[in-house]
């Protein structure tokens, strides 16, 4: 009984230990904070220090609810940053009830349907000859390639982004970090 013992709490100890380090790996840092893939994209972002403007402008555009909602979705989400490159005034000019439209067109363009982690993007960059078209939710395209070992993701008007981080597992989808804002036609 003690041997029957003894072997079931090694493998209890074994199985806690496998279970906690994948626990740990799985959890990225974005912004300071920890994503938990248990959580969905929006009550991920807000903790991120990096994505506060992204969060306002999703909450401007009135699209909380559908990034809440259970996709999945893949974003890829510019940095605070990246909206700071764009020309002066922008970001506040969109903000702006009135534009509310414009907006949503810009913030849908980096939503694509579907959980797109970074090993399916480079399958699809690969099967596609070096290339991978993405439709997003506002029925533009991007494009996606690999470049010095890291993926960029280009916009219909040519802007580049670069993948940041990639694979931020969410509950309802999946996250990769981009340095630039992109822009649908």
């Amino acid at each position: 009984m003690k041997s029957k013992f003894s072997r079931l709490a090694t493998v209890a100890l074994a199985v806690a230990m496998t279970a906690g380090a994948v626990s740990t790996m799985a959890q990225v840092k974005v912004g300071g904070a920890p994503m938990y893939p248990t959580k969905d994209i929006i009550d991920n972002a807000v903790n991120s220090k990096d994505h506060t403007t992204l969060v306002a402008a999703v909450k401007a555009a009135g699209l909380v609810d559908t990034l809440k909602g259970p996709g999945p979705f893949t974003v890829f989400a510019p940095t605070n940053k990246a909206f700071a490159a764009l020309p002066a005034g922008t970001v506040d000019t969109l903000l702006k009830p009135e534009n509310k439209g414009t907006l949503t067109s810009i913030l849908t363009y980096h939503v694509v349907p579907g959980k797109v982690d970074a090993a399916a993007l480079k399958k699809m960059i690969k099967d596609g000859g070096g290339t991978a078209s993405l439709t997003t939710v506002a029925g533009g395209t991007l494009t996606a390639k690999t470049q010095g070992g890291k993926v960029t993701v280009t916009d219909e008007k040519g802007g580049t982004a670069t993948v940041t981080i990639a694979d931020v597992y969410q509950s309802n989808g999946v996250i990769h970090v981009v340095n630039k804002v992109l822009l649908p036609k």
